[in-house]
C-alpha cells in the first residue's frame, strides 16, 4: 500500500529518515508530506511510532477532475461499503488549490454527498456524517492541475496530540515540533541535554521518550485504523508489545528547569502521564543564574513577545547571549524563536538555521556553538 506522512514546515527530512529507520520503501519527499510504501503492519508502526509525523494517512488514488460534477460522478463510483458500513459515522477534509474548483467547503459537500447517495442507492440508508469526532475521516486535496488525491485517515486524532500534555501553560510547543527540533539537532542521549525555559516541558518530554526508545504516545492513545473493517488487532497487539521490548536506559537524565513555579508543576504532570518522569531532572530555576553547563545539547522555546509579553524582547534576547558566553561553555545552544529580529541580539553567529512553523508563527531554529572565547558578532 502507499501511505503518506503528513509533518511540520521544515521536518520533511527528519520524517524522511524516521521512515528510512521503520523500514518504508520507495520513499518520497513532498511539501510537508513523506510518500513511502509498506504493509500494514508498517501502517500501524508508522501511527504508534513516527516521532515527527502529524498525521499517517493510506492513499485511496488519484484522479484527474475537470468539475465539482466530475468529482460527484467519480466518487458515488468508488466502493466505499468495502471501507467502512452505514453504522460508522465519517467526515471530509477538503483542501483546493484549483483555480477553477476553489471552494473547498463545496468540494468537501459534493465529496459527501457522493458517498452519502452511493449508500442509499445500494442499502437505502444513509451513513451518518460526525464532522466532530467520527470513525472515518477522509482527506481529499485538489491541487492546481486538478489532479484529485483522497486518502484515509489512520491516525484519527493529530499526532501531536500525544495524550501526556494533561496540564497545559500558556503558548505550549507543538509536540511533533519538539521532537523534529531535538531530531535536527542530532543529539544522542550520549550527550547530556536541557532544556532552561522548558514551560511544560514538552521538549524535554520529547527528549526523554528518545532517551528510553519509548513510543511517543501513552499506551491508552486510540488510532483511526481501529476504527477499520480490516483491522488486525492481533497484529496491533504484537506491534505494541515489540515496540516495548527494545527500551534503553539512559545514561544521562533530562534536565528542565523553568522559573515559573507553575510551569514545573504542569511539566512534572506531563512526565507522569508520559511515563518519563524518573528520567528527567525538574527544577525551579531562572535561566539568567550563574551555574555553567558544560558539555551539554541545550534546546529550548524561549517566550515570544508575540503571545507572551516581554517587557523588552530585545533586552531579553540580548542577557541570553550574553549569558552563553558565560554559562554554556564547550556546549551546543538550539534555540527556536518566531522574534527574527530579538534574535539578533543574541550577538553570536549562528552555525545553522532552519526556517519552520511555530503555530501560525513563522520561525527560525538556530544553533550556536559555545566555546571558550567565543565572540560577538561586530556591529
Amino acid at each position: 500500500m502507499i501511505i503518506i506522512a503528513k509533518t511540520l514546515k521544515g521536518l520533511e527530512d527528519v520524517l524522511k529518515q524516521e521512515i528510512i529507520d521503520l523500514g518504508g520503501q520507495n520513499i518520497e519527499r513532498l511539501t510537508r508530506a513523506v510518500k513511502f510504501e509498506g504493509d500494514t503492519a508498517l501502517l500501524y508502526k508508522s501511527c504508534l511510532m513516527l516521532r515527527t509525523a502529524i498525521r499517517i494517512m493510506k492513499f485511496q488514488g488519484e484522479y484527474k477532475v475537470l468539475s465539482y460534477d466530475d468529482v460527484y460522478k467519480l466518487i458515488k463510483r468508488l466502493p466505499w461499503e468495502t471501507i467502512f458500513g452505514l453504522r460508522d459515522t465519517f467526515a471530509i477534509r477538503a483542501v483546493t488549490s484549483s483555480v477553477k474548483m476553489n471552494h473547498s467547503v463545496f468540494l468537501g459537500q459534493k465529496f459527501k454527498d457522493a458517498i452519502v447517495d452511493r449508500f442509499y442507492t445500494k442499502f437505502e440508508k444513509r451513513p451518518n456524517v460526525n464532522p466532530i469526532n467520527p470513525d472515518f475521516w477522509i482527506d481529499i486535496h485538489l491541487r492546481e492541475n486538478n489532479m484529485l488525491t483522497v486518502s484515509i485517515d489512520a491516525s484519527g486524532e493529530s499526532l501531536h496530540m500525544r495524550g501526556y500534555r494533561t496540564y497545559p501553560v500558556e503558548a505550549p510547543i507543538n509536540e511533533v515540533l519538539a521532537a523534529g527540533l531535538i531530531k535536527l539537532s542530532g543529539w544522542n542521549p550520549e550527550i547530556k541535554f536541557l532544556d532552561p525555559m522548558c514551560g511544560s516541558g514538552t521538549i524535554a518530554i520529547e527528549a526523554a521518550l528518545m532517551a528510553k526508545n519509548l513510543p511517543p504516545h501513552v499506551r491508552s492513545r486510540k488510532f483511526g485504523f481501529m476504527n477499520w473493517k480490516d483491522f488486525d488487532a492481533k497484529l496491533w497487539d504484537q506491534i505494541k508489545t515489540d515496540a516495548y521490548k527494545g527500551l534503553q536506559q539512559p545514561q544521562y537524565k533530562i534536565k528542565a528547569f523553568d522559573k515559573s513555579l507553575q510551569a514545573i508543576k504542569a511539566a512534572e504532570t506531563n512526565a507522569r502521564e508520559a511515563g518519563i518522569d524518573g528520567f528527567i531532572e525538574f527544577k525551579r530555576q531562572d535561566f539568567f543564574k550563574e551555574e555553567v553547563f558544560e558539555h551539554h545539547t541545550v534546546i529550548t522555546n524561549p517566550p515570544y513577545d508575540e503571545r507572551l509579553k516581554l517587557d523588552d524582547a530585545l533586552d531579553f534576547y540580548k542577557k541570553i547571549g550574553d549569558h552563553l558566553k558565560k554559562c554554556y561553555i564547550n556546549s551546543t545552544f538550539y534555540i527556536i524563536s518566531s522574534n527574527i529580529e530579538s534574535l539578533k541580539q543574541i550577538g553570536l553567529k549562528p552555525s545553522s538555521r532552519v526556517h519552520l512553523l511555530n503555530g501560525a508563527l513563522e520561525a527560525e531554529f538556530q544553533k550556536y556553538e559555545i566555546y571558550e572565547g567565543s565572540k560577538r558578532i561586530r556591529d
